[in-house]
Parts: structure tokens; sequence; C-alpha cells
């Protein structure tokens, strides 16, 4: 028996207003998870599609990335600040292909999807470091939608989460 009691609460993350690092925890506890689920994978598990599967785990993880920057940058910084060296590198193709599927980046290892994921990431966390709680709340208005910095991550959490499933299935679908 096991008599460990685990401690399940939310932390702020030190170095951010206390309430924008509780959400940001949030976000890193699914990007955990996510990176969890992936162990064990080959580089050539992220380029199959099997029977069943609607997108392989690379085309997944792809566009979790490239969705993370698109949002920070042309909702939360309003499209005002280019993106850094070397982000053009990280995403050589657009989130879709010609046939609106999602983007696979055949023969893309599943170190380069952890590193462009890592880099996307940090620059987010980063980003988030000068933004106080009026300017967390503050709706964005643009030509698409009204959007708060908060709303984003928020969204980002469910979008990561629910992609997260896709790639269980997968997984699933691959035996593995």
């Amino acid at each position: 028996m096991n008599n460990e009691v685990e401690d399940l609460s939310v932390i702020a993350l030190p170095g951010y207003n206390p309430e924008i690092g509780r959400w940001l925890w949030a976000l890193e506890d699914t990007r955990h998870a996510t990176l969890k689920c992936l162990d064990g994978l080959t580089d050539e598990d992220l380029d199959t599609l099997p029977p069943g599967a609607d997108n392989r785990i690379g085309a997944l993880l792809y566009h979790i990335a490239i969705v993370e920057v698109g949002w920070l940058y042309f909702q939360v910084l309003e499209g005002k600040k280019p993106f850094p060296q070397g982000f053009g590198a990280l995403f050589p193709a657009d989130a879709v292909d010609e046939q609106e599927q999602l983007t696979n980046l055949q023969g893309a290892s599943l170190q380069d999807h952890l590193q462009r994921l890592e880099k996307v990431r940090a620059n987010l966390m980063e980003e988030f470091r000068s933004i106080d709680s009026e300017d967390f709340r503050r709706l964005r208005y643009l030509p698409e939608e009204n959007v708060t910095p908060e709303w984003v991550v928020h969204h980002l959490i469910q979008h990561e989460a629910e992609h997260r499933g896709q790639i269980q299935t997968v997984r699933y679908l691959l035996g593995k």
C-alpha cells in the first residue's frame, strides 16, 4: 500500500505576476503531459499514418508549435513585434498543406519536434514576463476577433490537450 499523498495544487511560477504565473503553470503542466505521451516513440512513428487515424503524430506536434507561436505573435503581441531570429527555420511550411490537411514535415525527428516545441515555449514564457495583470486581461481588438492574453493561454492549454488525445489515439493505433 502506498502511503504517499499526492499534492495536487497549482503553484504560480516564479518571476511572473502570481495570477499569470498560475496560468503559465497550467500551460507548462499541459506540455509536461504531452511530452510524457511521446515516450517510447521512434522517428518513424511520427511519420506513420495508421488506418483509422486522421493525422500523423509529427503533424500534430508541428501544429501545436505553429499555433502557439501564431497566437503569441498575432494576438497577444498584436503583430507589433517580429518573430525572433531563427524562427523562420523552425517553421519551413505553413500550418496546413494544399489539401487543407495539417502539415507533416516528413523525416523530421522526434528531437526536431521537441526542440521546436521547447524554443516556442521558452519564447512565449519570456514574452509573458513583461505582461502585467491589466495587460493580461486587456482586450486586443483585431480584425478576426477580440481577444485577451488570458483567453489565449486558456485556448493553448485546451488546444494542446485535445491534440494530445489525438496523439494518444495514434499511439494506440500504432500498437504503442
